[in-house]
């Protein structure tokens, strides 16, 4: 079956950075979408970032663009998560996703992605 088990959370300070990790196991990762979404508590899970089956193409919620880049190792079936100047506000727990490709850019919509990771805490201090 798919699993997806995500690592690299942890505490940092406003300004700094952390990287996510997310591997992938159960079925071709280079056949899919991957993204990563989070959520705060009492808040809705949100989109962060996207990155297409080949890594060519990337998109990224409006609150990170800029500070996050996401990328792929097809080869070591890991999909990463590059967070800089990280604020108060990113504290949340980060899921990876992984989905089917559709048409066009990956998607940004949680209903597009078919199986989760159990997600990993990330902690911002002021």
């Amino acid at each position: 079956q798919v699993q997806l088990v995500e690592s690299g959370g942890g505490l940092v300070q406003a300004g700094g950075s952390l990287r996510l990790s997310c591997v992938a196991s159960g079925r071709t990762f280079s056949d899919y979408d991957m993204a990563w979404f989070r959520q705060a508590p009492e808040k809705a899970r949100e989109f962060v970032a996207a990155i297409n089956w080949s890594g060519r193409i990337t998109r990224y919620a409006d609150s990170v663009k800029g500070r996050f880049t996401i990328s792929r190792d097809n080869a070591k079936n890991t999909v990463y998560l590059q967070m800089n100047s990280l604020k108060p506000e990113d504290t949340a727990v980060y899921y990876c996703a992984q989905g089917t490709p559709g048409w066009g850019n990956p998607a940004d919509s949680k209903n597009r992605y078919d199986y989760w990771g159990q997600g990993t805490q990330v902690t911002v201090s002021s």
